[in-house]
């Protein structure tokens, strides 16, 4: 979403809202292809618990079930709050309309720590189960003892080897114990993915990960469609305002183009999980049914030079990623260095 997004609530209209189709996945129900994301550039800070429950509000009431979050966001109490108001205003009959996604942060990605972490997601919902619960990174943070690290949410000298066999096998106990209707991972390229999938007794139901048309992830996307994981895009705007953001994709001369000549806005095309506050935006990024794009749109979207928003913030000299090339297993290695407040070297 635009940092600014926030700063534009006004009072919340009901109009029409849009049926999204569904896709199926592995387990659990289906899948809305078009979901609303939680996630901001303060992680929740500025826009503060009434403002991301508004949001939501806005979403659900727009024609959005897919509902994204993560432990992370600072926003799983917000969306839960937003849920119940829903149903009691009548816009949603019950919990079971809406398809909720958090995701395991990595200060938790531990055996002996991921019930835990997914009981205190489900707390903060006030939910009984989630519909998807994704493995945030392939990567961990040790555990430290009232360390400060200010606002950042990630201290890179910390940062080490996830136990991923250990920390699948409780990702799937969550699933056997209902709490976690599928499970999946997050910024999982394909040869950790593989490796995943050596030892998994339940494979991964989705994968999310950035894609757009300067990220377009086309060799992870084939391994996904063989072994029947479902690829779910995030950042489908190039995430502008935020950290991780890529402003090749508003900022593209071609994409404004075929826009254009779509009679659409660059903020529509193939997206699954939109972050805008602004309701128009949200409405505009429902907006994509029913059209597709020329064998010439596409060869030019081809054409475009691949980079990363999501670059580096998990790579660290003395951590289990020293390289670009090592977190992305070679894939779409070009990116920004970007300074965030929200990590840290030191």
């Amino acid at each position: 979403m635009a940092a600014g997004d926030a700063g534009r609530r006004g009072t919340r209209t009901t109009t029409a809202a849009v049926m999204v189709p569904a896709v199926a996945l592995s387990s659990g129900k289906p899948m809305p292809r078009v979901g609303f994301g939680t996630a901001t550039a303060t992680l929740g800070q500025a826009e503060g618990h009434a403002g991301v429950t508004d949001a939501v509000l806005r979403a659900i009431d727009a024609g959005y079930r897919h509902l994204d979050t993560a432990a992370v966001y600072n926003a799983e109490a917000a969306l839960g709050d937003a849920v119940a108001q829903a149903i009691r205003a009548g816009t949603i009959a019950s919990r079971d309309e809406v398809y909720v996604t958090s995701k395991l942060w990595i200060a938790d990605a531990h055996p002996g720590r991921v019930l835990p972490a997914l009981q205190k997601t489900l707390q903060n919902l006030r939910m009984e189960y989630v519909d998807l619960y994704l493995i945030h990174y392939p990567v961990s943070l040790r555990p430290t003892e009232g360390e400060a690290a200010g606002s950042a949410v990630v201290v890179k000298k910390n940062l080490v080897a996830m136990d991923m066999k250990g920390v699948w096998e409780e990702m799937e106990e969550c699933h056997r114990r209902g709490l976690a209707r599928a499970i999946g991972v997050s910024n999982f390229a394909c040869k950790k993915l593989e490796h995943l999938l050596s030892f998994a007794r339940i494979p991964p139901a989705a994968n999310q990960v950035e894609v757009h048309p300067y990220c377009r992830q086309n060799k992870l996307r084939e391994l996904c469609r063989e072994k029947g994981i479902q690829l779910c895009a995030y950042s489908p705007l190039g995430a502008t305002g935020t950290p991780w953001a890529n402003t090749s994709v508003m900022d593209s001369p071609v994409l404004k183009q075929i826009a254009q000549d779509r009679g659409k806005t660059v903020a529509q095309g193939d997206c699954v999980i939109t972050k805008s506050f602004n309701e128009s935006r949200m409405r505009e990024n429902l907006d994509i049914f029913g059209w597709e794009l020329t064998d010439d749109d596409r060869r030019k979207i081809s054409d475009l030079p691949e980079s990363r928003g999501n670059y580096n913030f998990m790579v660290h000299e003395s951590g289990p990623y020293k390289t670009v090339e090592e977190l992305w297993d070679g894939e779409i290695t070009a990116g920004h260095c970007i300074q965030t407040a929200l990590v840290s070297s030191d």
